[in-house]
């Protein structure tokens, strides 16, 4: 059994919001409240990036139209005792999947950790 990191990314739809800097604070703020109702303050949120497809460099996952915005949030949680990276990932998935119901969430990085000695 091992320990393992687990990143995922989730789309968050934020309604009434002129500007990306709101749509991304309303987003964290919201996913925050949730997983903390939850008890689940051990899962990092922070706003995803993505890569621009000309030059490469990133820039936050967050796009406003109709003042509807869909924003990218990157979580992370530890994952202690797992089986393999497939149970890891199902383990994240539905921990998270639980506390942010009807939002759409997708694992992208699984890094074993070494257990401390």
């Amino acid at each position: 059994m091992g320990n393992y990191l687990v990143a995922m990314e989730a789309a968050w739809l934020v309604r009434d919001v002129d500007a990306i800097d709101d749509a991304i604070g309303v987003a964290v703020s919201e996913a925050g409240k949730r997983l903390n109702s939850e008890d689940m303050d051990y899962v990092e949120v922070e706003v995803g990036a993505t890569g621009c497809p000309a030059c490469g460099e990133p820039f936050d996952s967050a796009f406003v139209a109709a003042e509807t915005a869909l924003v990218g949030l990157a979580l992370e949680m530890e994952v202690f005792n797992a089986d393999s990276e497939e149970h890891a990932s199902r383990i994240a998935k539905s921990e998270v999947g639980g506390a942010l119901r009807d939002v759409p969430l997708s694992v992208v990085e699984i890094i074993e950790v070494p257990e401390d000695e």
